[in-house]
């Protein structure tokens, strides 16, 4: 009895894990993220320079508006792990059938990824599971707020949290609607922060008064251009040691000197070229240092520090990750357009 009770235990666990953190990553409602399938994940090349790109396709719901989502690594990491656990012998994600509430219809036997073992069948978790395994989470953590009260999230508050991320992180607004499904921008607006009603109605109407001066333009649907160069985005992160992790819409703070910038992510493939630069960084201090060129040696130094803490970095997660890529498992449709 105890194996079986702590068997639940770590089952619930996981599915806590996953399901915080898809919502986290994504901003899916409730029956979005219920609906995800193995299906769902699907890559696009940029036609450009050729990189694929995983996206997560989310069916219309309550909006009635398909959209595609971009698989952040911290995401994929999440998908690769549900996939791994629900595989049966044969390695493929079984079929399983879900009902909707709403509809109070079941639908057809899909690769459910939010799906669990229960006896011998194979059932997608409910809507009240969820709920459940949301509030024992929380219980389980202690969260409180200022009052000592027991704070109660629902996975709408973790869709807030996701777009006040990805605004405050650089993301326009109107672009940050059609990412959410949202059809006025007002609604995603709402969405950024939590304030008490009349905190909000006053801010509403101040944010009407000043926008009643700005050109009409900024408040209208994104143009083609405008997707374009949002995609263009993704093409420009790829520089020399890896990827660019600069907000979308925002300068280059370090001039392009990207060995000094926190923002660059270092591909552990690339850990030779920079050990090349570090050691052409300790030359050319070594030559400033012989013809007095003070200067030059403090920019050098700079430089030569910040290649230490990425190497460093690149020692802790290699120690943190195994060697060995993580497979998706993305399925191939045949005779799909990518």
């Amino acid at each position: 009895m105890f194996l079986l009770e702590l068997l639940r235990q770590e089952e619930n666990a996981f599915w806590a894990w996953a399901i915080i953190e898809t919502l986290r990553h994504t901003g899916v409602r409730i029956e979005e993220l219920l609906e995800l399938t193995h299906l769902a994940l699907i890559s696009y090349r940029l036609p450009d320079t050729g990189e694929v790109i995983p996206l997560l396709q989310i069916v219309p719901s309550k909006s009635n508006k398909e959209r595609l989502l971009l698989v952040v690594p911290e995401l994929a990491s999440v998908l690769a792990s549900a996939i791994s656990r629900i595989r049966d012998e044969s390695g493929r994600v079984p079929l399983a059938a879900r009902y909707d509430p709403h509809e109070r219809l079941t639908g057809p036997q899909l690769p459910h990824l939010f799906q669990r073992k229960v006896g011998w069948r194979r059932e997608i978790i409910s809507t009240k599971v969820l709920y459940t395994l949301l509030n024992d989470t929380i219980q389980r953590a202690g969260l409180t707020d200022r009052a000592g009260q027991p704070l109660h999230y629902t996975p709408h508050d973790f869709r807030r949290m996701f777009v006040t991320d990805a605004v405050t992180g650089g993301l326009p607004v109107h672009i940050a609607a059609k990412i959410l499904g949202h059809h006025n921008i007002n609604t995603t607006q709402a969405y950024l922060a939590v304030f008490q009603g009349e905190l909000i109605n006053s801010y509403r109407a101040f944010l009407d008064t000043r926008r009643a001066v700005r050109p009409a333009a900024e408040y209208r649907e994104p143009t083609e251009d405008e997707w374009q160069e949002f995609q263009q985005h993704f093409e420009l992160r790829k520089v020399e040691l890896g990827t660019c992790g600069r907000p979308y819409g925002t300068p280059c703070a370090h001039e392009h000197a990207c060995v000094r910038c926190p923002m660059l992510r270092v591909e552990p493939a690339q850990r030779r070229r920079l050990e090349q630069i570090t050691r052409n960084l300790r030359d050319r201090i070594e030559e400033a240092r012989i013809n007095g060129w003070l200067g030059e040696v403090q920019g050098l130094q700079i430089s030569l520090d910040a290649a230490g803490r990425k190497l460093a970095a690149l020692d802790r997660l290699a120690r943190k990750q195994p060697s060995a890529p993580v497979s998706l498992g993305m399925p191939i449709i045949p005779g799909e357009r990518r």
